[in-house]
């Protein structure tokens, strides 16, 4: 490390809530504080959030962090990304609820457009401010000069720069790129498209760098400046160390995120590739972005959540590791975890969950061991669908999230994909990674190569199968996957 500073203060929403911490200069994270904020679900398909609680739990957290662990050198922000948040410039009061990255809602509309040329995909944030356009400002009278739109980092740093009285309308590289109203290349709003969607520019926030000072924290005590943001799955590529090209991270948390960095050099467009992932900027520092390709899988512990909440099966989601050991093998039962459709490689949003090959002899213990390797397959996926669409072979697999504490996950992962899987030292991985671009800004880390060099993982999984015993295992994993696409039609129609 170089610079002196202090601790870094993180403010990390997640899909279930927020937390705030402290990462010190050795990379380690302490004075963690939480509080869960749970998106809603109306109707099936859709996805919202209440802007206004997350707003109160932020600065609850991150004031109760700063409290014990401060004072600090800077603060940084994680955040789910693509969420979209809609306010009133004047007095920071949301217009509408936000409207989640998982939500469905705007299928139709994606299937309008795609009929035009236009291949937006439902999850990202453009067909989401349309909607809440389209249902608080249909003709678009108060947008321009009353409404700020932001995704979650946007309505953070708002927050915490004391809201209408700071006035900071700001979002960095990493989420105007999966925003689809920038040009990936140089980040610029696309006009034509924000006119197609009946979007005024002026509503729209300030791109900044990922690693620079920003803003003032003006909400918290002694107003620390904010010098980095980023969304969670680039923020965890950071904080793994996942900084040159090559190396690649998975996060599994309610979904799961396959990210890997390819380089400096700019791809041409944001549509997906041939294996279908997608190119992202992994982040941007003094002006210059770094890019990679991001493979996506939409369910991952809500699975898990499946079985404790709705079947019941287990009371806790750490129990379903003790339970799962109780078997060696599933008997050939098969989990496709899909229960809001099939991401990379296939992308069919009409795909839904399946279990293939139950038998009378299958029992709890086979069922969630089935579970977590099905999620574990669908890792493999990602993989192999980045390597393929990259050009790049990826030596290890290195994972955070909470799954990434499940050991019967970790094995299974490795053995599907072939190669060492790395844990993360800490679980939430994106919380450093945080830190680590707001440390950059203020000198507490010289670049990037520095923080590629002092990665270590807490401990590393090897596989043990054969390359015939792992093929012929993800023949039978595909075969079942293959039974799950296409279960709704008129949503499989849908590609971008």
């Amino acid at each position: 490390m170089t610079g002196s500073g202090g601790g870094l203060l993180v403010v990390d929403v997640g899909t279930s809530g927020v937390r705030a911490a402290v990462v010190r200069p050795d990379g380690t994270v302490d004075h963690v504080h939480h509080l869960g904020v749970l998106p809603d679900t109306p109707a099936p398909g859709l996805v919202e959030v209440d802007a206004g609680r997350l707003a109160e739990a932020v600065l609850e957290v991150a004031t109760a962090a700063l409290t014990a662990g401060g004072p600090v050198a800077a603060v940084g922000i994680a955040n789910q990304r693509a969420t979209t948040v809609v306010w009133e410039r004047a007095t920071g009061q949301p217009v509408a609820p936000a409207i989640g990255w998982q939500d469905l809602r705007t299928v139709g509309t994606c299937l309008a457009l795609q009929a035009e040329g236009y291949r937006l995909p439902p999850n990202a944030s453009a067909t989401k401010l349309a909607a809440i356009l389209d249902a608080v400002d249909p003709d678009r009278h108060r947008a321009e000069a009353e409404l700020c739109f932001g995704t979650i980092d946007s309505w953070v740093a708002w927050t915490l720069a004391g809201g209408p009285a700071g006035g900071l309308h700001v979002t960095d590289a990493t989420n105007a790129a999966v925003t689809w109203l920038a040009r990936l290349d140089t980040l610029d709003w696309d006009g034509p498209l924000l006119d197609r969607l009946g979007i005024p520019a002026a509503m729209l926030p300030t791109v900044v760098d990922s690693s620079g000072m920003f803003g003032q924290a003006s909400a918290l005590p002694g107003a620390p400046p904010l010098a980095g943001m980023a969304g969670d799955q680039q923020a965890s590529m950071v904080g793994q160390g996942c900084t040159r090209p090559g190396l690649a991270k998975a996060t599994f948390g309610t979904g799961g995120m396959l990210d890997l960095c390819t380089g400096p050099e700019a791809p041409a467009a944001l549509d997906a590739r041939a294996s279908g992932t997608f190119p992202i900027v992994t982040w941007r520092r003094r002006g210059r972005s770094t890019f990679g390709l991001e493979a996506i899988l939409l369910s991952a512990g809500s699975c898990v959540e499946w079985l404790r909440d709705d079947l019941g099966v287990i009371d806790t989601a750490a129990a379903s590791e003790a339970v799962a050991e109780a078997c060696r093998e599933t008997g050939d039962v098969w989990f496709v975890p899909a229960l809001l459709g099939l991401g990379t490689p296939v992308w069919d949003f009409g795909a839904r969950g399946a279990v293939v090959g139950l038998t009378r002899g299958t029992g709890r213990p086979e069922l969630v061991r089935a579970v977590l390797e099905g999620v574990a397959h669908r890792g493999a996926d990602l993989l192999e669908a980045a390597e393929a669409d990259s050009g790049l072979s990826v030596p290890a697999l290195r994972v955070d999230g909470g799954m990434s504490t499940n050991r019967v996950f970790v094995t299974a992962l490795a053995e599907a994909c072939g190669r060492p899987v790395e844990v993360s030292a800490v679980t939430e991985a994106t919380t450093r990674g945080a830190g680590f671009l707001a440390g950059m800004a203020v000198g507490v880390w010289r670049d990037e190569d520095e923080l590629a060099e002092a990665y270590l993982p807490a401990r590393t999984v090897e596989p043990t199968w054969s390359d015939g015993r792992r093929q012929a295992t993800r023949t039978r994993w595909l075969e079942a996957r293959s039974r799950a696409e296409r279960t709704i039609p008129e949503l499989s129609v849908i590609s971008f």
